[in-house]
């Protein structure tokens, strides 16, 4: 035993550069790109699953992933800014796709004969939800609610919640690299030979670029790779989800988007409000929120800062939530939360600058109105990025694990509350997504559809399933013969933003906006 010497350590000691440091220029912009090039997978996915259901064209879903885009790079910009402060991603939202699908299929909107009109009504109606809802987010964020309910918080409870953030996520990564292995298999064995096997390579300099770039170099040379079997007709007599997975050529992105377009609010006509839309909807809001929680706790752990306290973490969600208001104005078809694959990258090219962050937003708002130039990059194989979420998912759960080091796993109690909030979040939610896939409806299905939508939309989400289970189970099991077993002596501290002298340094407003809005 006294060869074992892993004290708990409250910062990850071999990261580069943390939240305030930042790196030279042209690493820094190569990095915000990079940031750019992988956020891209789910903002083209997202609108090509629902703008087809809602009756739009190739040049709708274009013009939806340029508006989504934009917003993103605004809502980046406020959070980093703004919000917490951390170095994250705001992008669209899978949350949202439960609620969006059961707009989609209300039966006064299906009956909309001309496709064109279906799609610019249902848009409508997805907009005024999304309105509605962002209010829900916006008054849990500033009335400092979610702040109080954080005071249940614990280690143990969240450590579950944090590793469901991207063990939840496992169907956007080996199933979709599968669907095309002639680029998904290569693109994986590159990305983890550059980033973990060459990382210390430097050909050039003294900059490791195997490990500050490995997505902009592996992406390149498959992406290239993949246009070649494209324009070689290796998939000509393939079947159509093989087409639909592997061809570069078959999304007609780059034919449909204008040269230039800059989104406005209100491009597709003034909102529609319904009261079922927007209760459905709100489900996806308090889902958004708690996903989003996790990321922030392991974004703060990868840019070697403090967990952000109550307060910081509040007056992140309710910057999210005029983020998701910003959506429902200029109707990027879903809602926002955070990008998790784009909280494992900072691990992964051990990079947490906030300065990178900023940039990359400038690069979403630059791309998204330069709509040939964005759609060349849009056009990127979805497989492609299905490799870079294997790495990068696991590494934020890997990150959500290592909070159980505060904590003492030789505690049965401890153990059964993280076992069980981690089983349970993954086979509820998948047992709700086996019945959505093989009945068409999900478990919950009743004539009211605000109802369904609102219960199987929080059931879907793992790391909702898992907070519901850990902080339960954490705030009524032993509480208080157990509170250095859960890591509370470690964690309290970071509840205030005085509990911890570094939190001035980390999560400060600028501009000296701290003389108006001070902590509370």
């Amino acid at each position: 035993m006294e060869n074992i010497s892993h004290p708990p350590m409250e910062q990850l000691q071999d990261l580069e550069y943390c939240i305030d440091s930042n790196p030279p220029w042209v690493e820094t912009i190569l990095l915000a790109f990079q940031n750019y090039i992988l956020m891209l997978g789910t903002s083209v996915m997202i609108p090509s699953m629902l703008v087809p259901l809602m009756g739009g064209t190739d040049a709708d879903r274009i013009r939806v992933i340029q508006t989504l885009l934009f917003v993103s790079g605004i809502n980046t910009l406020l959070q980093a800014l703004f919000g917490t402060r951390l170095p994250t991603i705001v992008g669209g939202s899978f949350s949202y796709v439960i609620p969006i699908l059961y707009i989609i299929r209300d039966s006064s909107l299906q009956q909309i004969p001309d496709p064109h009109e279906r799609f610019l009504q249902t848009m409508r109606a997805i907009q005024g939800a999304l309105i509605i809802s962002s209010s829900l987010q916006i008054i849990i964020g500033y009335s400092q609610l979610w702040g109080i309910f954080s005071r249940f918080f614990s280690p143990l409870g969240m450590a579950p919640v944090i590793g469901l953030v991207g063990l939840g996520l496992f169907d956007r990564g080996f199933p979709a690299v599968g669907n095309c292995v002639e680029i998904g298999i290569p693109m994986l064995l590159m990305l983890i030979g550059l980033s973990q096997y060459l990382k210390h390579y430097r050909p050039f300099g003294d900059t490791p670029i195997f490990e500050r770039f490995p997505v902009l170099i592996c992406v390149t040379v498959i992406w290239i790779y993949s246009l070649i079997l494209t324009a070689g007709g290796a998939y000509n007599h393939r079947p159509t989800r093989t087409q639909n997975s592997c061809r570069t050529d078959r999304a007609n992105l780059i034919s449909s988007a204008p040269w230039f377009k800059f989104p406005y609010p209100l491009q597709w006509g003034a909102p529609t409000f319904d009261a079922g839309h927007s209760v459905a909807m709100m489900a996806a809001v308090l889902v958004s929120i708690i996903e989003s929680t996790g990321a922030y706790k392991a974004a703060s752990r990868l840019a070697i800062a403090t967990p952000p306290p109550a307060y910081v973490l509040s007056r992140g969600i309710g910057w999210q939530g005029i983020g998701v208001l910003l959506d429902g104005l200029f109707g990027t078809g879903t809602g926002s939360t955070v990008s998790v694959e784009n909280v494992g990258l900072l691990g992964l090219t051990r990079v947490g600058s906030r300065r990178v962050v900023q940039i990359s937003a400038g690069f979403m708002i630059f791309f998204s109105t330069l709509g040939k130039f964005g759609a060349v990059f849009a056009s990127i194989p979805f497989p492609i990025f299905a490799a870079l979420y294997c790495v990068l998912f696991g590494l934020v759960a890997s990150v959500g694990i290592s909070f159980l080091q505060f904590t003492n796993m030789n505690s049965m109690r401890n153990l059964i509350i993280t076992g069980l909030s981690l089983f349970l979040g993954i086979s509820v939610p998948q047992y709700f997504n086996d019945t959505l896939v093989s009945s068409g409806h999900a478990p919950v299905n009743t004539h009211a559809g605000w109802f369904n939508g609102f219960l199987n939309t929080i059931f879907l989400s793992p790391p909702t399933v898992g907070l519901i289970v850990s902080v339960f189970l954490d705030n009524t099991l032993e509480v208080e013969k157990s509170k250095k077993d859960r890591g509370m002596p470690w964690w309290v501290k970071f509840r205030t933003f005085r509990g911890d002298n570094r939190n001035e340094e980390f999560y400060t407003l600028p501009f000296n906006l701290n003389r108006f809005f001070p902590p509370t």
